[in-house]
């Protein structure tokens, strides 16, 4: 059952992807399609009868996790863009820190910030400014990007942007590891010190860690099904420990966050 489901299935979408990007003319689609689809729909029709006798289970578990991915994919991208709005342009939060009159407070030590690009504000930099009026005297807000490859060596690994002012004390430092390699912030921050004259002079043992997250609760009016957004909600909370993914010391991690209504 399962061989010849997915036997037909392949068919189907090889078909339509002759269509939508090669350009094939529907003769050729249908014409094509129907020679194959005439014997692996009588292996599948013949197959049908061993679906109350097991095949049931396999089918229903892959329907599960299909449900559970798509509902994490649509969800996902429904945050992200609330996210993002809240979040704000980075340029121009940086820009909006240098016109303050007066000018921030400045307090002693060095922040590093964990974000997920350098278009956004990090959540908790933005919250620290906004509530607590002040920022450290030195900031990195970090990018963790991960390549489709094995291992990315040292040497290619950090991307070092001052955002347009050299002399503010605040840069962005983007870090790509490839899949098989786990993020160490502690070895970025020494790379990076080795390549920015900067960095080399800030105390690292002098360091707080902020990270930015998020609780979602289900809204009066989500944009996804009411049961889908439950369990969009559910899965939210299975999610690793960015402190410990990241290799973070415990006494000197930070969270703020924000909540987003699903």
């Amino acid at each position: 059952m399962a061989v010849t489901a997915t036997v037909t299935i392949t068919t189907v979408l090889f078909f339509y992807l002759v269509r939508r990007q090669w350009r094939k003319p529907l003769w050729v689609v249908f014409g094509g399609g129907a020679v194959f689809l005439s014997f692996e729909l009588l292996f599948l029709g013949a197959n049908l009868t061993k679906l109350v006798h097991g095949a049931w289970l396999p089918l229903l578990i892959g329907i599960t996790v299909f449900t559970v991915l798509t509902t994490w994919q649509r969800g996902r991208a429904l945050v992200t863009a609330r996210r993002e709005r809240q979040e704000g342009s980075l340029t121009t939060f940086v820009n909006e820190l240098h016109e303050a009159q007066p000018p921030l407070r400045r307090v002693p030590g060095t922040a590093v910030f964990l974000n997920r690009g350098k278009d956004t504000v990090p959540l908790a930099m933005r919250a620290n400014v906004e509530h607590n009026h002040i920022l450290h005297e030195n900031v990195i807000i970090l990018s963790i990007e991960t390549d489709p490859v094995p291992s990315v060596p040292d040497e290619t690994r950090i991307t070092i942007d001052d955002l347009g002012f050299d002399d503010d004390r605040i840069i962005h430092v983007t870090a790509r590891f490839g899949y098989v390699q786990t993020p160490d912030v502690a070895a970025v921050l020494r790379l990076a010190a080795e390549q920015s004259s900067e960095v080399a002079s800030l105390d690292l043992s002098d360091t707080s860690y902020f990270l930015s997250t998020i609780e979602l609760r289900l809204g009066d009016r989500p944009d996804m099904a009411r049961w889908r957004s439950r369990l969009f909600v559910a899965t939210s909370h299975i999610s690793a420990d960015a402190a410990e993914y990241f290799g973070l010391p415990r006494d000197r991690v930070v969270i703020m966050g924000s909540r987003i209504d699903v």
